[in-house]
């Protein structure tokens, strides 16, 4: 039997290696993964101490025996934990719906670790080899059953958000499962649950977390990158340079020399695509590069800044405030003849999140754009980025946050009692690293 444990160690340490040394992004359902490959090898090497002290219950310390194996079924109660982990993740990526299964998931499994190492043990002697039995061996099993069930209520609630190609793999990974622990519980000297969790782990890899996948979502990330600075109205650059060749005519070349400086500074800052996490003070820089020509372009709107000095380190996907600015200058103050007020604003919420507001008067949503703006930012995920349409530049915006931040920051907009819009943009509280 330790040889299968050995060669199941060795098939998840090929799966680790070429999971790791891929190119990926470090959000929450890929740390999942990540968390679950180490704890399915450790468990997997407990395993396999546990199959041979098990038979030599002779010559093994009684002590010894017991720590290995209340090791082995903790291990193995958490990385079913980290299966419903990862589902309850997915889910919520693709439904922007946070469930309310995890408060239940996580007492379970404290309840279930506390059970594991308090509970008697002991163990069976047979022909065909010895195992633990008792009231303690119930657990795995329960916590098999529990996690099993709640993956399937997850699956059941989101099924019109989930592709197809992720209910099959979640499908047969719960199939898997379900069967491997039914043909151990009917035959205990088999002790093939590490040959389950590897199975689990090898159909993610394959379909979900396979280096190919992580490459396409790359892609995807900076082909939003590319198409959201697409979105630079070329009227801008042209209108703007109209703008100074006017000026020009006017006065001295002082003010048209600062005019020129602010539009290369907010162009050398906008192509830097190979940067796709910057920090507040860079973003602001070059925003407030892009409003000062807006300002002088039209007189009429006034500029605020309410930025905590202590945010400046704050990292932030980049290119997202210019393009909310400029919906807020084309959807809601052109209306007013380009007269009115913008608050940008940056202050801390709490010790893990960041929240950036651009606050204008202008003239606000239509009640029906409104509700498509809301519809297309919750379902962010089932829109491709495109190069044309409305309100593109704050769709891939939004999938961008989602990407690089996590599935729980992103853009809203709300309503102001007073007129126009606020876009809330919530980020997570994480400083550069010097």
């Amino acid at each position: 039997m330790i040889r299968m444990e050995i060669a199941l160690s060795l098939v998840l340490l090929f799966i680790g290696y070429m999971y790791f040394s891929a190119e990926k992004q470090y959000n929450s359902l890929h740390v999942t993964f990540q968390r679950l490959l180490i704890s399915v090898q450790i468990n997997l090497l407990l395993d396999g101490a546990t199959v041979y002290t098990v038979n030599h219950l002779d010559t093994v310390p009684p002590l010894l025996n017991a720590i290995l194996h209340r090791l082995f079924l903790g291990t193995l109660v958490f990385c079913i934990y980290l299966f419903y982990r990862y589902v309850s993740i997915l889910m919520h990526d693709k439904s922007g719906r946070q469930t309310k299964l995890d408060i239940p998931a996580r007492v379970f499994l404290i309840l279930a670790l506390l059970g594991n190492f308090l509970l008697p043990l002991s163990y069976t002697e047979t022909a065909k080899g010895n195992y633990s039995s008792g009231p303690y061996v119930y657990i795995p099993y329960a916590a098999v059953a529990f996690y099993l069930v709640l993956c399937s209520v997850l699956m059941v609630i989101n099924r019109k958000n989930i592709e197809i190609k992720n209910k099959i793999t979640l499908g047969i990974v719960l199939f898997i499962e379900l069967w491997v622990s039914i043909l151990q519980a009917f035959n205990p000297t088999w002790l093939i649950s590490g040959m389950g969790l590897t199975l689990m782990a090898l159909c993610y890899y394959l379909t979900l977390e396979n280096p190919e996948a992580l490459k396409a979502e790359l892609t995807e990330q900076k082909l939003s990158m590319l198409y959201l600075k697409s979105q630079v109205n070329p009227h801008f650059l042209y209108n703007t340079l109209d703008t100074i060749r006017i000026q020009a005519q006017l006065n001295g070349d002082k003010e048209v020399s600062n005019l020129l400086m602010k539009l290369v500074d907010f162009f050398r800052a906008s192509v830097k695509v190979d940067r796709s996490i910057v920090t507040l003070d860079d973003e602001m820089d070059m925003l407030e590069n892009y409003m000062d020509l807006m300002c002088y372009r039209y007189p009429g709107i006034n500029c605020e800044y309410d930025i905590d000095p202590d945010l400046g380190g704050v990292q932030v996907p980049n290119f997202i405030l210019q393009p909310i600015v400029e919906n807020s200058l084309l959807h809601g103050l052109k209306n007013k003849g380009y007269k009115g007020n913008l608050i940008i604003s940056a202050q801390k919420v709490n010790d893990s999140t960041v929240e950036i507001s651009v606050k204008d008067s202008g003239t606000g949503f239509p009640e029906d754009k409104k509700e498509l703006i809301d519809n297309m930012l919750k379902n962010y995920a089932k829109h491709a980025p495109k190069l044309t349409g409305n309100s593109i530049g704050l769709l891939n915006v939004q999938k961008r946050i989602k990407l690089l931040c996590g599935a729980k920051y992103g853009l809203s907009y709300t309503d102001n009692e007073s007129g126009g819009v606020t876009a809330h943009i919530l980020l997570p509280f994480k400083e550069e690293v010097k």
